[in-house]
């Protein structure tokens, strides 16, 4: 059993916090109140009227954007909860209370750290390579990082007895934070692995499981749901990925209700705007996941062609990490057939700059030598990208040695020709 204390792990000032409320937190609007209370514009925003027909369909009232949006996003919130109450883990049931809703995973990232990190004295716990803006979010907080790399790939596995021996002996680690199918990995976490550190004997702190790409992994994979077997576990997702809905910046974070109240305390009054709210709504309804899983098997598809296809490519390595994303991650090897970065960086520049087909350089990550992060597309973009990756690995294997040298051979094959 976990020693998980909340009023010892938060911030004394998170935990005293008195959100901000206003008058529609008490007289909600039923759409027969004449709204006098919050200084908005009675007559409306400035948009022709014809745009009211364009969201009608998707339950977006454009017209009604003068007014503020639900600051407690209740609906939105049950929806989201049937989705992940799926009963594969435990039989208890989500509901709102365990939820919080903010611009994209990221607002959730910040937020824990300031509901329970002091700054400039705890400190979080990451397992490289992994996604940016925990450090990130952590530099800005003043916030300190115990890193604790993953297991060596293909696996890229949590290194759980390091991980739990850092929680025993390393001092005011408060939040860890683990990215689930990873990024850049593509690995699952196994759900053991994540159960051993929550029930870690000694450690007072929060496991923050970033489920970002979890609608690409098998059904059932999410581990939403454990947040009501145990109180300081967070899971977060977004909308951003396996919906297709970037551009509106919803993300989730499943978690006990005592950690939700402290997350919806500090949060802005008003972070969810109304076309972001309806058109979450309508993607996590039926009609909504209905495209989404369609979408998915899509993707699903070009991911399975690029595995067969790319090692057919001469240049291109091993795949590294697991195949549980909508990406995949691949070395690029250099003439003599090693994984290196030089390679893999002339690759990714030669492909954007000469060819119009942008991937990831991650050479740079914890053991992702010579590596590149390349998103599933459609049919056409997975034909352009094999197309042209094909051409420039062809190109940049003539290096003898670096991208430089390239260049130095080329001049000197045109001050032969002109000699000539």
């Amino acid at each position: 059993m976990s020693p998980f204390n909340l009023e010892a792990c938060a911030r004394p000032n998170i935990l005293a916090l008195q959100p901000y409320r206003c008058a529609r937190d008490d007289y909600k609007d039923d759409g027969q109140n004449i709204l006098l209370d919050a200084n908005e514009n009675a007559f409306g925003p400035s948009l022709p009227s014809a745009l009211s027909a364009a969201g009608q369909d998707l339950g977006v009232d454009l017209l009604g954007l003068h007014r503020y949006p639900d600051p407690h996003q209740h609906d939105l919130k049950q929806l989201l909860c049937n989705l992940r109450n799926t009963h594969a883990h435990t039989p208890k049931v989500l509901t709102p209370e365990h939820m919080f809703v903010g611009v994209g995973s990221d607002e959730a990232i910040d937020a824990l750290l300031r509901c329970f990190c002091v700054p400039g004295k705890d400190r979080i716990l990451t397992c490289p390579p992994t996604y940016g803006m925990y450090a990130v979010s952590a530099q800005v907080n003043d916030v300190g990082i115990f890193k604790v790399p993953l297991l060596p790939a293909p696996d890229f596995s949590l290194d759980v007895p390091a991980i739990t021996a850092a929680l025993s002996s390393e001092p005011d680690l408060k939040l860890v934070y683990i990215c689930s199918p990873g990024n850049p990995t593509g690995s699952l976490v196994a759900k053991s692995d994540v159960e051993q550190i929550l029930r870690h004997p000694t450690w007072n702190g929060v496991v923050v499981l970033d489920e970002a790409y979890i609608d690409f992994a098998p059904e059932d994979a999410s581990l939403a749901e454990l947040v009501t077997e145990y109180p300081n576990l967070v899971v977060m997702q977004t909308l951003s990925k396996a919906f297709g809905m970037a551009g509106i910046r919803l993300g989730a974070a499943f978690t006990s209700p005592e950690i939700a109240l402290l997350l919806n305390n500090l949060k802005a009054p008003y972070n969810i705007s109304s076309p972001t709210s309806a058109l979450a709504s309508y993607a996590v309804s039926d009609k909504g996941l209905a495209i989404m899983r369609e979408n998915r098997a899509s993707i699903l598809a070009q991911r399975d062609r690029l595995i067969q296809e790319l090692p057919k490519v001469p240049g291109v390595g091993r795949l590294r990490g697991g195949t549980m994303s909508n990406f995949l991650l691949y070395e690029m090897l250099d003439a003599q057939g090693n994984p290196d970065n030089v390679t893999a960086l002339a690759v990714y520049e030669k492909l954007a700059e000469s060819r119009g087909v942008v991937v990831r350089f991650r050479g740079k990550e914890h053991g992702c030598l010579g590596c590149l992060r390349i998103t599933v597309g459609t049919e056409q973009e997975v034909t352009r990208f094999l197309e042209s990756l094909r051409k420039t690995l062809a190109e940049v294997r003539r290096v003898p040695d670096s991208v430089d040298a390239a260049v130095e051979e080329q001049k000197e094959n045109e001050a032969s020709n002109i000699v000539a």
